[in-house]
């Protein structure tokens, strides 16, 4: 795909906006982008490659698949339509790897699954059976407006399913164009446009749902401390590699809406 391409599919998410009835809205507070290098001959076990191509990127000399950590902060999870005075706050940390869905060739996300430090993730589970975890979260962050940058950014959160030790020092420097990537349009639409995500469900049958929101401006970050059980357990990152992520990017607040409930890959949304 062209420069030009990448740019049109990016306008085109963003500008298909709808609201269903079941949809929520919600605040994101201190929303980071911790992107991992992989070996694809890792990743592939746990993705269905009959439906699904990992997206490759050439970094450090070697054909990888990207892996993406995502915590936050939902600061008012609400059904916009169903229920919009019911509102709540917890901690949330997706787990993905940037994928092309093979039948339409959208660039997409695969969710190994997400923690929620809510119990509302025992009525997702019940209900959709989709793969969110009950977890624990302890957040300190501060932002600094005046500054533009983050003085304190740690998520420390615990799950059977994937335990976070999160620190991350903010740069306030402007995304840039990272390695592997040919062009800031192409790295947008990847890295933070795949509106939508597929997963296996707790009763391993495919299930997909999309979101919407719009560019997110976002800085740049390094690592001072990370660690997720996860993906050590899956023998897809050890403990060192965890402490050197290809890439880390950072935004103190953004607005995304979650289309819902969860649906068979092919149906309809809405």
């Amino acid at each position: 795909m062209t420069t030009t391409g990448f740019s049109d599919v990016l306008e085109r998410r963003i500008a298909d906006r709808q609201l269903g009835w079941m949809d929520v809205r919600t605040k994101l507070q201190h929303f980071a982008l911790i992107n991992y290098a992989v070996p694809i001959d890792r990743l592939r076990p746990h993705i269905p490659e009959d439906r699904f191509e990992i997206v490759p990127f050439e970094i450090g000399n070697q054909t990888c698949g990207l892996l993406s950590v995502v915590p936050f902060l939902d600061d008012d999870f609400h059904y916009a339509r169903l229920a919009p005075f019911a509102k709540f706050s917890f901690g949330q940390t997706n787990h993905r790897v940037y994928v092309i869905e093979r039948s339409t060739r959208e660039h997409a996300v695969w969710f190994f699954g997400t923690t929620l430090g809510s119990r509302l993730v025992h009525f997702a589970r019940s209900l959709w059976r989709i793969p969110w975890h009950y977890a624990t979260y302890d957040i300190d962050c501060q932002y600094d407006s005046d500054t533009s940058r983050y003085r304190r950014y740690r998520f420390d959160v615990k799950s059977d399913w994937c335990s976070c030790d999160i620190e991350l020092e903010d740069t306030g420097e402007p995304m840039s164009l990272l390695e592997g990537f040919d062009s800031i349009e192409q790295q947008k639409l990847i890295l933070t446009h795949p509106i939508e995500g597929f997963f296996y469900r707790l009763n391993g049958s495919l299930g997909t749902y999309s979101v919407w929101h719009d560019e997110i401006a976002l800085t740049t970050a390094h690592a001072a401390r990370l660690h997720f059980s996860l993906y050590e357990r899956l023998e897809i990152l050890s403990r060192d590699e965890m402490t050197r992520p290809h890439s880390v990017l950072m935004c103190p607040e953004t607005l995304f809406e979650i289309h819902l409930p969860p649906r068979r890959p092919g149906a309809s949304q809405h």
